[in-house]
């Protein structure tokens, strides 16, 4: 496929086409390409040109599950450039290359005041679409922006910092949010456990609180993928005990941290046995609702802490562009993460992929 890059991008701007591709969810496990109207905009709204939309776990969630009506317009790790200004935007130009949040918080009711962003009403409002119901849009050509975003969520790229990193602001903001849950201290030890993209989010920033970082996968892929990012305390789940290996690389007591970045409840005892007394559990991939057993003395008498962080953080916001837009310039370069790229027209595919994880599927991109 090829890649569209910012000059094709800017010289496209100034003429915008009455249908696009896009890949419209039409009911559980029913994805199509299709001709669709590009979103009109109205008044302080946007619309951009998508060049980069990572595909999520909670896209391919929704896609699976049936949680959300058809049809839809799925992808909210999205980047590309702006295409139509509505009447009344300021601060931003046809041309400017951009990343977009699909949902922000009020910052004003009781949730935002106890700085529980993602239980804000008004953030679980999506304010991006490319039709349909607002649900991402990033699986098409055109996002529409709404004005409330285009406020607080639509964030200029700096020069030099490709499509593809940019598209990372919203799942690293996700992933240092629930790093600076866990209050890691430097003497410290961190099991996490799954080393897809996320996970290695996830112990690289742990990694950077000067704590000692283990990681366990079933792949050794992963393993060497992870040792780019400076992580050298590899556990192969496959043949290793993942909870012996915690306790013999913490002289016996138990990880102070546990990070389980794997979905579903089939790890929940593992993470909880592996950590110390006294130590945190962070559920990060728990999102589906369903019965899940632990012994409750674990938290009571031996003092474990079970933690739950989702979604992002607005408070952090500056601290993640430093990490994704200065960090690309400073060597940390999150595209090695991308496994395949995929054209619009593929989109089935790619979702295929990404919904059935192999030793070399990563992080899938999108590139309308």
């Amino acid at each position: 496929m090829a890649t569209i890059t910012s000059t094709d991008l800017r010289q496209s701007s100034d003429v915008v086409p009455a249908t696009m591709r896009a890949a419209v969810y039409r009911g559980v496990n029913d994805v199509r390409v299709e001709t669709v109207p590009v979103p009109q905009i109205s008044r302080g709204e946007v619309l951009i040109r998508v060049a980069a939309c990572g595909v999520c776990g909670t896209d391919l969630k929704k896609i699976h599950t049936g949680s959300h009506s058809a049809p839809r317009i799925f992808g909210h790790e999205t980047a590309g450039i702006i295409a139509a200004l509505g009447e009344g935007v300021s601060g931003f130009a046809v041309g400017d290359r951009v990343i977009v949040y699909h949902h922000t918080p009020c910052g004003a009711c009781y949730y935002c005041r106890k700085k529980t962003f993602a239980q804000c009403n008004d953030y679980k409002r999506v304010g991006c679409t490319a039709g349909f119901e607002p649900s991402g849009g990033g699986f098409a050509e055109y996002v529409r922006v709404m004005d409330w975003i285009v406020r607080r969520g639509l964030i200029k790229i700096p020069d030099g910092v490709p499509f593809e990193q940019a598209a990372f602001i919203e799942p690293v903001n996700t992933v240092l949010k629930g790093v600076r849950r866990l209050d890691l201290a430097s003497d410290e030890t961190v099991l996490v456990i799954g080393q897809g993209p996320i996970g290695i989010l996830l112990a690289a920033l742990s990694a950077r609180t000067g704590a000692k970082v283990l990681t366990s996968d079933l792949y050794p892929q992963r393993h060497a993928l992870a040792a780019r990012y400076g992580l050298h305390h590899p556990i192969d789940a496959s043949r290793e005990n993942v909870v012996a290996r915690a306790h013999e690389a913490s002289e016996g007591r138990g990880a102070d941290a546990v990070i389980l970045a794997v979905g579903g409840n089939g790890l929940i005892r593992t993470a909880i046995d592996a950590a110390r007394p006294g130590g945190r559990v962070l559920f990060f991939a728990q999102t589906q609702h369903g019965d899940a057993s632990f012994d409750p003395a674990v938290v009571c008498m031996d003092e474990k802490t079970l933690l739950g962080s989702y979604s992002s953080s607005f408070e952090m916001e500056p601290d993640v562009e430093e990490l994704v837009f200065g960090g690309y310039r400073s060597g940390f370069d999150l595209t090695p993460l991308i496994s395949h790229r995929f054209s619009l027209e593929e989109a089935v595919e790619a979702i295929h992929i990404a919904s059935n994880p192999a030793a070399s599927s990563m992080k899938i991109f999108i590139h309308p």
